[in-house]
């Protein structure tokens, strides 16, 4: 069999690309020499989150083939329809940085093959600490680490995670049956879980976004300084932008409704977004 059918039997594409992200995904802020181990990195994890999310595999299938990744990148012993966690294990050993970030992202997409409701915003936390998290932290190891640590790192990429499920919630709900808003806040507003899947977010619905609302703010705070605590000067900048997209994508959040149509940004949106990050980056107030 041809490496396109070994790869057709285990992978599972939604069509998803970089477009469908909230942030950039190994801009031309970056450096060159390494714009290839960020895309080989986002391969890997958008692979495994598509199988993740495939309505057409089981919880058993999704799992047997999330596992096969995590042994492919453990051995790299080149197992055909694995081939983005065999590339994603030479640009490790390549780069040095280590193999928990993607660890932690398979036992999410592993998560999400079995559990479909999150009872707390703790929950939910945690598993953004699995699902988005990640991502930073390898950026930030990518790029030769941090002052601060991964703290404001893990707040914007949860906060930018939490964005998304906001985005998200009502096909989520009506392709998935998964829910990743706080069960016990939705019981306390009286929210029926079938609102998820109407056109329009009820008055009870809207209390619910507003709360996580109040938390990606809290996560913001933090998020904010990440920025200045980075040692990479192109990483800096490229934060200072995915700081700027996350606020704007939040104030959005706050004035439209997502079940009506799914809340993004325009690309004029962005770009001001782009150069207001780059502005404060470069040129910071005193």
């Amino acid at each position: 069999m041809s490496d396109s059918g070994h790869i057709s039997q285990v992978e599972t594409p939604s069509g998803k690309n970089a477009e469908y992200e909230n942030f950039p995904v190994g801009s031309i802020l970056l450096p060159a020499r390494l714009r290839p181990h960020v895309a080989t990195f986002y391969a890997f994890a958008r692979t495994i989150d598509d199988i993740a999310d495939s309505p057409d595999l089981t919880a058993e299938e999704k799992t047997a083939r999330l596992e096969g990744f995590e042994r492919e990148l453990r051995r790299a012993d080149g197992r055909p329809g694995y081939e983005k966690a065999t590339r994603m294990a030479a640009s490790l050993a390549e780069t040095g940085v280590s193999d928990i970030h993607c660890r932690n992202l398979i036992r999410y997409c592993l998560q999400d093959a079995t559990k479909n409701r999150y009872a707390s915003w703790q929950e939910v936390i945690d598993y953004c600490m699995l699902s988005a998290a990640p991502v930073g932290r390898y950026l930030i190891d990518l790029h030769g680490g941090s002052s601060a640590g991964y703290g404001s790192s893990d707040a914007l990429c949860n906060a930018l995670q939490v964005i998304n499920h906001l985005q998200d919630f009502g096909d989520d709900y009506r392709t998935l049956d998964r829910i990743y808003l706080p069960a016990d806040w939705m019981a306390e507003s009286g929210v029926n879980i079938g609102e998820l899947g109407k056109d329009r977010t009820s008055e009870r619905l809207r209390v619910v976004i507003d709360r996580c609302l109040t938390e990606i703010e809290a996560l913001m705070r933090d998020a904010r300084q990440l920025p200045g605590h980075i040692n990479h000067r192109r990483l800096k900048l490229e934060a200072a932008v995915i700081v700027r997209l996350a606020d704007r994508l939040a104030w959005q959040l706050s004035r439209k409704d997502p079940l009506a149509a799914r809340v993004t940004l325009t690309k004029p949106e962005a770009a001001i977004c782009a150069m207001r990050g780059l502005a404060g980056s470069l040129f910071p107030s005193r």
